[in-house]
C-alpha cells in the first residue's frame, strides 16, 4: 500500500489508482520536494478537552508537468526533458547538452513510422532527412505505452494517475531509443541519457496535415 502526497493527489491507493484527493502542484514549495510530510489535525471542545490526530508520514513529489506542447516536424521538433521545452533547430543547437528526443512525422510507403520520437543517437534509419545540430547526440530509453490516460495530463474522464512510484518501477533494461507511429492517447515512458530524468509523455493529439502533435509530460527527477 503506497502513502505518497503527490502533486496532484494525496492516496492510500496502489499506483495509476483512482482518485483519491487533490493538492494543486503550486502549494508544494520548491525546497520540500522529495521530502516527506506528516498532517496533524487537533480540535478543542468547549468543556477543554482536547483531541489530535496524526496522519503520514507521506511523501511529496520529485514530479514536475507541462503541458500542450506542440512539437512541429522540422520546426519546433527537439525535446529538452531537463527543460520541458521544444526547441527549433537554431535552438537545440544553443542547448545540444540538453537535446534528448527528436520529433518528426514521415509518410512512408509500406512503413507504419508516422509520428515519432526518436533520440539523436539512434539508427538513421529512424532519422530519415534529419540532420542533427552540433552536439546533438544523446541516446534516450523508451518505453511505449498505449491508453495510459493520466488524468492530469490527458484531461479526459479517465481517473488514472501517474505518479512517483510509477516512475520508480519502470524497468528499462533492453529498452529502444525510438517510437514511431505514435497517435493520439499513447505515450511513452522516457528515462535521459544520464539517468537523472524519467518521464511520462503523453500523445493528446497528432495532425497528419500540419506534421505535429501535442504532447504533456511529467517529469521525475530520479538523481
Amino acid at each position: 500500500m503506497v502513502k505518497s502526497l503527490s502533486e496532484f493527489q494525496l492516496r492510500k491507493r496502489p499506483s495509476w489508482s483512482k482518485k483519491w484527493g487533490v493538492l494543486n502542484l503550486s502549494t508544494v514549495p520548491e525546497a520540500a520536494r522529495g521530502k516527506s510530510v506528516t498532517l496533524k489535525f487537533s480540535a478543542t471542545a468547549s468543556n477543554g478537552q482536547t483531541v489530535s490526530y496524526i496522519m503520514g508520514p507521506y511523501s511529496i513529489t520529485n514530479m514536475d508537468m507541462k503541458l500542450d506542447l506542440v512539437a512541429t516536424d522540422n520546426k519546433a521538433c527537439y525535446l529538452s526533458i531537463a527543460d520541458m521545452t521544444l526547441y527549433d533547430a537554431a535552438g537545440a543547437a544553443t542547448n545540444a547538452a540538453k537535446i534528448d528526443l527528436v520529433y518528426l512525422y514521415r509518410s512512408i510507403a509500406g512503413i507504419t513510422f508516422a509520428h515519432a520520437l526518436v533520440s539523436p543517437a539512434a539508427s538513421v534509419d529512424y532519422l530519415p532527412g534529419i540532420t542533427l545540430p552540433s552536439g546533438v547526440n544523446k541516446s534516450t530509453k523508451m518505453s511505449k505505452t498505449w491508453a495510459l490516460n493520466d488524468f492530469n495530463l490527458a484531461r479526459l474522464q479517465y481517473g488514472i494517475y501517474v505518479d512517483d512510484v510509477d516512475f520508480q518501477a519502470i524497468d528499462f533494461t533492453n529498452a529502444p531509443n525510438f517510437v514511431i507511429n505514435l497517435k493520439a492517447q499513447a505515450g511513452s515512458w522516457v528515462e535521459t541519457a544520464d539517468g537523472k530524468y524519467r518521464a511520462y509523455i503523453y500523445v493528446n493529439s497528432v495532425n497528419n496535415t500540419t506534421s505535429s502533435m501535442t504532447v504533456s509530460i511529467k517529469r521525475y527527477l530520479m538523481k
